[in-house]
Order: C-alpha cells, then sequence, then structure tokens
C-alpha cells in the first residue's frame, strides 16, 4: 500500500470515529427582519442553497457520516429543509443526519451557550460513543475539509483542537483571537477582545477562531460538566471554556489556509445584511472565490422539482436578458434586464423591469415596470407594478430597512402582506 493510500485510509478511520454537532439554533438578529421567521442557518444563500448546506456538506464531503444538528429558534423552516434534502443517509451503515432541537433534556432552559447546548445532550453524544467530537457553526459559509484538521489533531496528540483563519487587525474585535507557538499550540485566547493580538511578523492580521472545534471526547464530557457548575459562566466555547483550558491541556490551532480545491481559503460569517448581500453577490462574478462549480466538492441541498429558467420576448426596448447573473430554475424573465443579480427559484419578473445588484429570494413576483437596485427581496415578497427600490434611499428607508452599506431589504411584511409562515 502507498504512502497516500495509508493516509487516505489514516484519515477515514478519524472521519468514521468523529461524531460532528453542528450549531443551528442562533436567531442571527444582525440579519434583521431576514430571520423574522427562520432560524440564520435556514437563510437562503447562494440561488439555490440555504446556510445550513455548507457546512453539512462539508461533512459528507470529508467522509463524516455521522451528524447532529441543535436547533432552537424558530426552527421549522430549517427541520423541513433538512429533511427534505439530507434524508439519504443509510441508517444501515451507521450513518445520519439528527436534529437535535432544545428540549430541556438536562435542565429546565433552553440553550443558554454553545457549550450549554453541547452539555444538554451529552447523553446523546455518550450513546454514540465516538472518539472524537467536531462541533460547528451551523451559520457560516465556506468549503473545508474536516479530516485534515481531525489529521493535524491526532498527530499532536491534541486534547482540542481550534480550527482558525487569518482576518485583518481591524476586523479582529468581531472575533475569538488567539496567541499560538511555534508548534501551534495556543498559548492565549480573548473573546472578542478590544485591542486584538496581531499575530508575529505581521500586525496587520491575527489570527481567530472559527467556531469549529475537535475535541477529544472524554475532555469534552469533563469540561461540559465542569463547566456546567461554575457559578457565573455564560457556557460559551470562546468565552469560557477556550480560555479555562488552554494553560492545562493540550489546546492546538488548525489555521485554515486552503480549501479543498487547493484554492486560497474562503470564509465568510454572512451575519450582516450588507455581509449577506455581498458574499452573494460575488457568486455572480466571473472567478469568484467560492466556486459553486466544483464538481469534486459539490454542495448538497434539497433540490425543487421544477423546470429550467426562461428568458421571453426579444423586441427592442422589452427583452428577457440576464447578465452577470446567477438565476436558478423555475424563474422566467419576461421581457425584463437581470444585471449582477442572484434569482433563487420560481422568480417571476415581469416587462419592462430594472433589476441590478440584487438578491431575488424564491417564489417572489415582481410586477412591471419596477425597477429594483442593491437590493435583497425576501422569500414570497409580491412587488406591485411600477415599484421602485433602491432609488430614493429616503423613501427606502422610510418604507423598508435600509442598511449602512445602502442594502435595501424587502420582506412581505413590509409590503403590506401578512404571510405569517416559515419561510
Amino acid at each position: 500500500m502507498t504512502e497516500q493510500q495509508d493516509s487516505a485510509r489514516y484519515v477515514s478511520l478519524l472521519t468514521r470515529n468523529t461524531l460532528a454537532l453542528v450549531l443551528a439554533g442562533g436567531r442571527g438578529s444582525r440579519l434583521k427582519q431576514l430571520t423574522m421567521w427562520r432560524a440564520k442557518p435556514a437563510v437562503p444563500f447562494g440561488g439555490k442553497f440555504r446556510i445550513i448546506d455548507f457546512p453539512l456538506s462539508n461533512c459528507v464531503n470529508s467522509g463524516i457520516r455521522k451528524v447532529g444538528i441543535l436547533t432552537q429558534y424558530k426552527a421549522h423552516s430549517l427541520i423541513r429543509h433538512v429533511q427534505r434534502g439530507w434524508g439519504f443517509m443509510r441508517g444501515e451503515l451507521g450513518e445520519f443526519v439528527e436534529l437535535l432541537p432544545a428540549q430541556q433534556r438536562l435542565e429546565t432552559s433552553w440553550y443558554e451557550g454553545t457549550a450549554d447546548a453541547i452539555y444538554q445532550n451529552i447523553d446523546i453524544i455518550r450513546m454514540h460513543n465516538p472518539e472524537y467530537v467536531l462541533i460547528l457553526a451551523g451559520d457560516h459559509i465556506y468549503k473545508m475539509d474536516y479530516g485534515t484538521m481531525l489529521a493535524a489533531h491526532a498527530d499532536s496528540d491534541a486534547d482540542i483542537t481550534v480550527g482558525c483563519i487569518e482576518v485583518p487587525i481591524e476586523d479582529a474585535p468581531a472575533f475569538g483571537v488567539m496567541a499560538v507557538d511555534g508548534e501551534n499550540r495556543i498559548t492565549e485566547f480573548a473573546e472578542k477582545p478590544e485591542n486584538p493580538q496581531p499575530m508575529p511578523g505581521n500586525d496587520k492580521l491575527a489570527l481567530a477562531s472559527m467556531g469549529i472545534y475537535v475535541f477529544r471526547t472524554e475532555v469534552l464530557i469533563d469540561e461540559l460538566l465542569s463547566d456546567a457548575e461554575t457559578a457565573g459562566s455564560k457556557h460559551d466555547f470562546g468565552g469560557d471554556i477556550i480560555p479555562d483550558v488552554i494553560q492545562r491541556l493540550k489546546v492546538t490551532a488548525f489555521p485554515f489556509r486552503l480549501a479543498p480545491s487547493g484554492r486560497p481559503a474562503y470564509w465568510r460569517d454572512v451575519g450582516t445584511v450588507d455581509a449577506f448581500w455581498q458574499a452573494n453577490l460575488e457568486l455572480a462574478g466571473i472567478t469568484p472565490e467560492l466556486n459553486l462549480y466544483d464538481r469534486g466538492w459539490p454542495i448538497w441541498t434539497y433540490q425543487d422539482q421544477v423546470p429550467p429558467a426562461k428568458f421571453v420576448f426579444d423586441d427592442e426596448g422589452r427583452r428577457g436578458m440576464a447578465v452577470d447573473s446567477m438565476v436558478a430554475g423555475g424563474c422566467i424573465v419576461s421581457g425584463s434586464q437581470v444585471r449582477h443579480s442572484v434569482l433563487f427559484s420560481n422568480v417571476d419578473v415581469h416587462s419592462y423591469c430594472e433589476i441590478e445588484d440584487s438578491v431575488i429570494f424564491p417564489d417572489v413576483e415582481i410586477g412591471r415596470h419596477s425597477v429594483i437596485r442593491k437590493a435583497i427581496i425576501d422569500k414570497g415578497c409580491v412587488i406591485p407594478p411600477e415599484t421602485r427600490i433602491g432609488v430614493d434611499p429616503a423613501e427606502d428607508a422610510r418604507r423598508f430597512h435600509l442598511s449602512e452599506g445602502g442594502v435595501v431589504l424587502v420582506t412581505p411584511e413590509m409590503m403590506g402582506q401578512r404571510l405569517h409562515y416559515a419561510r
């Protein structure tokens, strides 16, 4: 057997003995009304996916087939999506994607922090009895081979490994920031510091936590039990557990620098309206950093059964067309122009419209002679004819949500359409 085959088998054994737990209960309040009826991991992204699909696809593509998803806030649309799109695992082979809703298993409260969410499912961890537990956030956009991180964790004989990424020093106060020695052992860890410590030799960058952790299972259980009994703890991995253990356990950093394709690492926290809008529109570029067309690392999701997108009319002034855009199946662009935009499934654009720099969620209808610029239109909106969005900032701020970066967020409720359903 070659060295490469030995290495692949080694990683395969590691992933087979790993349980991934995805924290997907967050509200994502900085996304404003986009999370009025859904949790942040259930927010649509990239023309046909939901945010949760990215960490789940990373698990499947990495060979991790034992996955639990911890849900809490307004989870119906998330649960429905997972049931529809992620039911292909084979239980006979020990594969599963389990939904673990907050149900007060060990306490009388709901999940109160990232560590508490795992603690309240400690019996499930013991039942599956994995050698390693991989803890993931369910609300980030990236491609990552967790097998390489598990191998680094095992090779260094670490108790805990923290996935990290280099970020500009001015952005670092939004993250957990760490300092490491020459062997990537974490020597300091501060959650959202006001004055983050720069990386050695580069005062413009800091080493930030991605919210990804590998634990040896017995270490995780011991630390969760200890943290649960600690007065004043907020029961958070970044705020409590990691800073507490770095002096008494071996805690290493795993720098995420290369995506599975070998391209530079891409990782986005699409936690604000502006960041979400920008990350979606980046995908419409000629060579985006995140390659959704990579057949070697596909993003899995639930597929709507819809016909191909259609563009109709070719008259002067009434030409159905899309340029520098992504248009999902089921869309009909009828005699209108779509430029540098992302249209999800089943969007109907009636004639004489101009859509530019916009993200249009599924099941949206846009009436004739409408103009939409630099906007996010939520699922199910019916835009009346001759509506102008993204043209007059004062009017946009009065009727809709106008972000700091000038992105207009429109929901059905803002249009007077009280749908009252999980989206």
